[in-house]
């Protein structure tokens, strides 16, 4: 049986999106004692790793050459690379105090703002059902901004927006997947190194070779990042921002579940209230989605 194109995406998005939700989750959360600073160092580091050995694996040298030669698609993996590393940070410093739920507040919200930017930027399809999605959205928002000023997730506010940049800014460059990630991985490739020096000669790394059952732990950053983050990236090229981003809403969803149960993080009323409206939201979204299809 062939799978249509469209259907692959949705496939990529889904494990993408499931690898992110859990897998990840539970990963970094394990090694938060490191200290977020040093999470994210060894993210950076292991993931730039992992990509230069399959671009070799792969023999997609020339492909990683070819595209040095254009100006505008180095200009537009240089933003991204400053997106998905503050990405990265400020996701690694939710997990490591305790809050999950604020950040998958945020990832609800990117798969809406994925729809709109579809609609704006590449005219995908919006009707009134998904137009009344983003509205719910919206309405979320203004009711948790007006409702409990203390509980205002500003975490996941800021990687929503800057999620939905980063692809936003990677649908638009025709770039290979494997390639604009390494690409990004090596602009911040020496900030990483930079800081991990800095926290050697203050004596602050838990990384050295009198700990040597965790090197390899922490070298696992790296594939737990590039494996989930493939996935999605291929997921939107093949089936579009909006039908993608609405299938991340499975990553927010196992955040919400292991926060709430797993690491027993509070969740008010206001919280559930603003959360059930971007379920609600979600629903009709997709239930639109696989009516057209």
């Amino acid at each position: 049986m062939n799978i249509s194109i469209f259907t692959k995406g949705i496939i990529f998005a889904s494990l993408g999106s499931l690898w992110w939700g859990l897998i990840g989750t539970i990963y970094f959360e394990h090694f938060t004692f490191i200290g977020h600073i040093e999470l994210v160092i060894h993210r950076c580091v292991w993931t730039t790793l992992m990509l230069l050995i399959t671009v070799t694996i792969f023999d997609k040298w020339n492909i990683f050459f070819n595209t040095l030669g254009n100006k505008k698609n180095l200009f537009v993996l240089f933003l991204t690379g400053i997106l998905i590393f503050s990405n990265w940070s400020v996701w690694i410093y939710a997990v490591a105090s305790n809050k999950i739920i604020s950040a998958s507040f945020g990832y609800f919200i990117m798969p809406i703002i994925n729809v709109l930017f579809g609609y704006i930027f590449f005219k995908e399809k919006i009707n009134k059902l998904r137009l009344i999605s983003i509205l719910i959205v919206f309405v979320a928002i203004f009711f948790l901004l007006i409702s409990d000023y203390k509980s205002v997730p500003y975490i996941g506010i800021f990687l929503a927006i800057v999620w939905s940049l980063y692809n936003l800014l990677r649908k638009k460059i025709n770039v290979d997947t494997e390639i604009g990630l390494l690409i990004e991985s090596l602009y911040i490739l020496p900030f990483a190194l930079l800081g991990f020096y800095f926290i050697y000669i203050n004596g602050f790394n838990d990384f050295s070779i009198s700990n040597i059952k965790l090197i390899p732990l922490l070298m696992l950053a790296g594939p737990m990042t590039v494996i989930p983050l493939f996935l999605f990236i291929k997921g939107f090229q093949y089936s579009g921002l909006g039908p993608s981003g609405m299938i991340f809403f499975i990553t927010p969803t196992c955040h919400f579940l292991l926060g709430f149960f797993y690491f027993k993080e509070s969740f008010s009323l206001i919280n559930f209230i603003s959360f059930s409206l971007i379920w609600l939201a979600v629903t009709i979204y997709l239930k639109d989605l696989y009516e057209e299809k």
